[in-house]
């Protein structure tokens, strides 16, 4: 391990954040003269941000713990074109409307990792917007386009996938490349940003401002990356079978947040502990030691911390105590997934795959078919053996409520209004 003397590197490197960066010994005495100013880029593309974000959000968390200030920018002038991703398609265009409605949505994830105000180390968030759309076009070509080579641009990973599966790539991709250096610039210009940190797949982009500074203000920016994301098996971490696991609790629960946790592979624990909580490295050394069905009791840690960073200590406690009801004990809790309908509906008859399907235990009446084929598919804890099984007021536990199941982790609630 490399002995840094800031704080900082030492908290990216012992949590396994760090991949590349353009100068760290450089960037290492730089933290240590005092306080030090750093961004990452988001293009607000949804109304949430996601698990894969937070990957980066931890990193401009540690960076305000270690007593220097992080800027959140929005990329509210880049989204209204589409980034070269490592998607076979371009994303499609946003409208104006569209991306304010998407930055307000996620202005309040930030708020739960960062301390926003005036003070020295108090986060800033800043919209790229306010400065590109002043911009010129003939000027800004003069200026800032001349120091940008397609030479280079078509050696970046992003680029080369797409050319190479002949896939079609636009010219204002090539541009948002231009665009994000310059985002690196201005932001030195305006605040005394030394420092762009990212994805790995960012850093052709973050390097690409590094050299702009360079260039045109003879100035040494920073560029520093963490390594892709990834489970132990290779799949794309932040995902499940019903797609992102977001960050805003009206698109993805507090009890499904930490299901997600609960569930992840053995072999990830450990290293989701370092990068996803704050547990202390000693606590968390402590429960890297935990074998075989021990392991269950550090996924246990996993999942709280990491909700109760995202969605506070009262939700954690709620949807632990939920977990606990319905996998320990048998039962249900209160913090379940549920659907409610009229009791006149009920007593009709509700078919079972139109209630898996609307608990959002399953998202295709085929896909409902396909679990209860299968024998997963379970109603008050039986397995539910016909396809066209219909639920009635009958099947009401004391409580009032149906019992929902899709396999052994995932479970749902019916409710009469």
């Amino acid at each position: 391990m490399s002995e840094y003397k800031s704080e900082f590197l030492q908290i990216m490197e012992e949590r396994g954040f760090i991949h590349q960066g353009s100068n760290l010994e450089g960037l290492d005495e730089k933290l240590c003269e005092g306080i030090q100013t750093a961004y990452i880029g988001y293009d607000p593309t949804g109304t949430s941000l996601h698990v894969g974000h937070l990957y980066t959000i931890m990193m401009l968390y540690w960076w305000q713990q270690c007593g220097h200030k992080p800027i959140s920018l929005m990329g509210g002038g880049t989204a209204l074109i589409p980034d070269p991703t490592l998607k076979d398609k371009t994303r499609p265009l946003l409208t104006p409307e569209d991306i304010d409605n998407n930055i307000e949505g996620i202005k309040g994830v930030f708020s739960k990792f960062l301390k926003y105000g005036d003070g020295e180390t108090d986060a800033m968030m800043v919209n790229n917007y306010d400065w590109l759309k002043e911009l010129d076009y003939i000027g800004f070509l003069r200026d800032i386009g001349m120091h940008f080579t397609v030479n280079r641009m078509l050696t970046f990973e992003s680029v080369k996938m797409r050319l190479d599966r002949e896939l079609p790539m636009t010219f204002i991709e090539f541009n948002y490349m231009i665009l994000q250096g310059y985002d690196f610039l201005e932001l030195y210009r305006r605040y005394g940003t030394l420092v762009q940190m990212g994805g790995s797949d960012q850093w052709g982009n973050i390097i690409n401002g590094v050299e702009l500074g360079r260039r045109k203000d003879g100035v040494e920016l920073f560029a520093l990356t963490a390594p892709l994301l990834t489970t132990a098996s290779g799949a794309k971490m932040g995902k499940t079978e019903g797609g992102a696991v977001w960050l805003n609790e009206d698109m993805f629960s507090a009890y499904d947040y930490y299901q997600y946790w609960r569930n992840v592979e053995d072999a990830d624990v450990i290293r989701l502990l370092k990068v996803f909580t704050t547990l202390p490295m000693d606590e968390i050394a402590k429960l890297e030691k935990l074998e075989g069905a021990e392991i269950n009791e550090a996924k246990k840690v996993l999942a709280f911390e990491a909700t109760k960073l995202c969605h506070g200590e009262a939700a954690a406690k709620e949807a632990e105590e939920t977990a606990r009801k319905t996998f320990e004990q048998g039962g249900v809790g209160e913090d379940l997934p549920s659907i409610t309908i009229g009791k006149g509906e009920l007593d009709e008859g509700l078919p079972v795959i139109t209630a898996l399907v609307q608990s959002g235990l399953v998202s295709s009446n085929g896909e409902a078919k396909r679990l209860i084929k299968g024998g997963g598919a379970r109603v008050n804890d039986n397995k539910v053996e016909a396809e066209d099984l219909a639920l009635t007021s009958s099947d009401l536990q004391g409580d009032g409520y149906i019992k929902l199941s899709a396999g052994k982790k995932k479970h749902a609630l019916v409710k009469i209004s």
